[in-house]
């Protein structure tokens, strides 16, 4: 008798002759901090490997590798990909695809061509299915030889990747790469077999594919489709032609993998990966549409799944037959273990920020907000020398306070951590009753309560760490953490008497102080995000941002979504706007067309943070090692607040 609780998720099931152990995916993602150059080609470095070892490590019953493109002349994007037609690629998925069948998940390899969009950075003409201008690129039509011939790459790159170890592959025909390029009725106007208005035409390319792949890689070896089950915007298919191609795939491809949107179109970005604004799994109803129309295949779907009832219902009810997931997987790889063993609340819940995917283009690794080993899977499959036991005082608990505490006890140091206020999470606890920062409020609930549970950590609230308590103590380190506080902005008529007047911080908490209409003053994430919140109260809000445009923090896929809530709630941007004064009813600011009064019932001002660094300078010579962190140094976000405290902390009593 199974003691499973969520026993749906957790049934082995076998596809073409693979055992798959549950029914969780690692969705794909593409790991972008590779070896070589564009010419001689591509390969994965043993980071690469470590990060897909990890979520099979925490028990997902398939891993993807994704962004393996099999045409390097005309098929990649632009950088930075590995190639499945160059032999140079071999030896790093080898490791790759060991890494995760050593775990007994199955290895799947996500094949992929950019079609039209081929060779954007690079400025070179590609191939699609019709004849166009792409930015400045002529893109040729591909004839009949051309397509047979990309046929029969697709099945080689599948061979390929069954020579490197992959069990399987994943075929991207989803969010407008070429496969989806030929399914499109608005885009493929091709009057042949290959397009043109009859589904069975458009979806000629991946069923031949598909058949190709059979055919040469052999039967035992499943076959999955990514297809966006809508586009999910005017001019895109809707949900009536993904069920049709859905239909057409139906046997061949042994698993359909049900997204949504279309990278094109940034308002739909944030539907491909759902936002923080979205509710979890926002996109399985395009899932279980299809699901009701196709008897052979098994159906995947994925979208911003954390909620282990939801996806064990979606499976009991044959909605779908697996769930995906990749920032749930980047922000906790041990979320299928815990829900096995009944431990789902120990589980870190993705506040789906995009700081994973923005530093992954931007940096190359998926550096995750929450969870800071993610990015740096490699260094911590070793074991690094026992620390030397040390008495650690922390001064702080905002949200890198806490992080620094529970590693360093984690590495067996005696830990005081000293908190001015009564309770833990620091500035981040004025947005605790946001509903899009839900998952936020969780993460710091569940650090505070393994704070006070930690026998070696010994907790201080409602007390300031001064230099007396710190020489009272004699500690051997001392960590600064004290944050920063909000920024007044020197703009005539911000008084403290003014009730109308207030920082952001507290138009979070007391959002019933702020009136019907609302001026926020500073376009970054907290000014974006509060009058978000605020708009959903019901509120009319203006932003005024002195630069001319608007501040993603180094997040900019984030900012996709926030575009999209910001024309949702109608908020009124005002760019290139600098407030000069304070007036009786708003807003006096100087404008590219002269000065203008904006007017409202309440000014919130959001214009940055003040780092305390005299209240850290104190501290400087209270213990023989001294440290500062986070916002007291320079104010920047909580990606770099978690994995500055996890770096500082791994490093204590490891060299002296």
């Amino acid at each position: 008798m199974s003691n499973l609780k969520y026993k749906h998720l957790f049934e082995p099931i076998i596809i073409a002759g693979t055992l798959f152990k549950n029914r969780i995916i690692t969705s794909s993602m593409g790991y972008l901090d590779v070896l070589g150059n564009r010419d001689s080609g591509y390969t994965h470095k043993s980071e690469a490997a470590a990060f897909y070892e990890r979520r099979a490590a925490g028990g997902s019953g398939m891993v993807t590798v994704g962004s393996c493109y099999i045409d390097k002349e005309f098929g990649d994007f632009g950088d930075r990909h590995v190639f499945l037609d160059d032999p140079y690629s071999l030896f790093s998925l080898y490791d790759i695809a060991h890494s995760i069948t050593r775990y007994g998940a199955v290895a799947s390899a996500e094949i992929i061509h950019c079609g039209l969009y081929s060779n954007r950075k690079t400025g070179e003409p590609s191939y699609g299915p019709v004849a166009m201008e792409d930015m400045g690129r002529p893109v040729y039509e591909m004839n009949e030889g051309y397509i047979l011939a990309l046929i029969e790459k697709f099945a080689d790159a599948a061979v390929f990747a069954k020579r490197c170890g992959f069990g399987m592959v994943t075929l991207h025909g989803a969010h407008g790469w070429l496969i989806s390029q030929f399914l499109s009725p608005k885009l493929n106007t091709r009057t042949d077999r290959w397009g043109g208005a009859p589904i069975e035409n458009r979806a000629r390319l991946p069923l031949e594919i598909c058949k190709a792949i059979r055919r040469k890689a052999g039967p035992g070896f499943p076959i999955e489709i990514r297809i966006s089950g809508s586009e999910c915007y005017d001019g895109g298919y809707g949900i009536d032609e993904g069920i049709a191609l859905a239909k057409q795939l139906d046997g061949y491809a042994d698993l359909i993998h049900v997204s949504a949107g279309s990278h094109e179109i940034d308002d739909v970005f944030t539907i491909t990966h759902p936002s923080m604004f979205l509710d979890e799994g926002c996109n399985s109803v395009f899932a279980a549409e299809i699901k009701k129309n196709v008897s052979l295949s098994k159906i995947v779907t994925v979208g911003a799944f954390s909620n282990p009832e939801l996806m064990d219902d979606i499976i009991a009810s044959g909605k779908a037959d697996f769930i995906a997931m990749a920032r749930s997987l980047i922000v906790d790889p041990d979320l299928p273990n815990k829900i096995r063993a009944g431990r789902e609340s120990e589980m870190i819940k993705c506040m789906r920020c995009l700081s994973c995917f923005s530093n992954v283009q931007n940096n190359g690794k998926f550096y995750c907000a929450l969870n800071p080993k993610s990015g740096r899977e490699f260094t911590e499959k070793y074991d690094i020398p026992a620390a030397q036991k040390k008495k650690v005082l922390i001064a702080g608990g905002g949200i890198g306070g806490m992080q620094a505490a529970l590693s360093c006890a984690e590495r067996g140091h005696e830990v005081i951590l000293f908190e001015k206020e009564s309770r833990l999470g620091g500035v981040l606890r004025c947005e605790e009753n946001v509903p899009f920062k839900r998952n936020l409020a969780r993460y710091l609930d569940a650090q505070e309560k393994a704070i006070i549970a930690h026998p070696s950590i010994t907790l201080r609230l409602n007390t300031e760490l001064t230099p007396d308590i710190a020489a009272q103590i004699g500690a051997d380190v001392l960590i600064a953490a004290p944050g920063a506080c909000a920024a007044v902005p020197p703009i005539k008529g911000i008084t403290p008497e003014n009730a109308a007047i207030m920082p952001a911080s507290h138009a979070y908490i007391h959002p019933e102080e702020t009136g019907s209409s609302v001026i926020i003053l500073g376009g970054g994430l907290v000014g974006v995000e509060l009058g978000i919140y605020l708009a959903q109260m019901g509120r009319k809000v203006k932003i005024l941002e002195m630069q001319d445009k608007l501040d993603d923090g180094g997040n900019h896929l984030h900012a996709k979504g926030l575009a999209v809530e910001i024309k949702r709630h109608g908020i009124d941007v005002n760019l290139s706007t600098k407030a000069i004064e304070i007036a009786e009813n708003g807003v006096l600011a100087e404008t590219k067309n002269g000065n203008q009064l904006f007017q409202a019932d309440t000014i919130v001002y959001a214009t940055g943070q003040s780092p305390l660094h005299k209240e850290s300078m104190a501290l400087h010579a209270a213990a023989p090692e001294f440290y500062v962190l986070g916002d007291c140094v320079t104010p920047s976000n909580i990606t770099n607040a978690t994995s500055s405290a996890y770096e500082i902390s791994r490093t204590i009593g490891r060299y002296i």
